[in-house]
């Protein structure tokens, strides 16, 4: 079995999504791999001026940062503090702008992540039956290994209302 090194975490960033990094920091702590955190923001609206987008798209960057360093630290203050020295395997964070299945694929090649792990919401009446349109597209092309953790729904344990 390949080893696991790297694993990139792919976060949309709703309230339970931080569920699916829990799966992460446990991976990353049996695995001793290390873990980059990527948010892709969706670019739309192509109907707005190109320098007006950049102006949007820089403020939703810094904003996607702030809000991950800020759940990072609350999930590690509550969660690592027998094991701090897992807090640290959070190596890097990455937000780019793109379409996400195509930018979850890029960077896992990238930064040569051995797995990805990202949460679903299985949404309408047959969520049991069909994943995310993002992780469904993820699947269906990648060629890593691939941790699909279902988000519950209602508030958990882990659950951020901060966005």
């Amino acid at each position: 079995m390949p080893e696991i090194k790297k694993i990139l975490y792919a976060t949309d960033l709703s309230p339970n999504s931080t569920y699916a990094l829990r799966y992460a920091i446990s991976t990353a702590k049996k695995h001793d791999a290390d873990i980059v955190i990527l948010h892709v923001i969706e670019e739309k609206a192509p109907f707005l001026d190109e320098k007006l987008l950049k102006i949007i798209a820089e403020k939703k960057i810094a904003e996607a940062s702030d809000l991950i360093k800020k759940r990072l630290k609350t999930l590690c203050d509550n969660e690592l503090k027998d094991d701090p020295q897992y807090a640290d395997k959070a190596i890097s964070i990455e937000i780019c702008k793109g379409y996400p299945p195509e930018e979850i694929l890029s960077k896992a090649d990238e930064l040569n992540c051995d797995v990805i792990v990202m949460g679903t919401h299985g949404k309408g009446i047959i969520r049991h039956t069909f994943l995310g349109s993002v992780a469904q597209k993820v699947l269906r092309r990648v060629r890593k290994p691939v941790l699909i953790i279902p988000l519950p729904e209602g508030d958990i344990d882990v659950t951020f209302s901060d966005t």
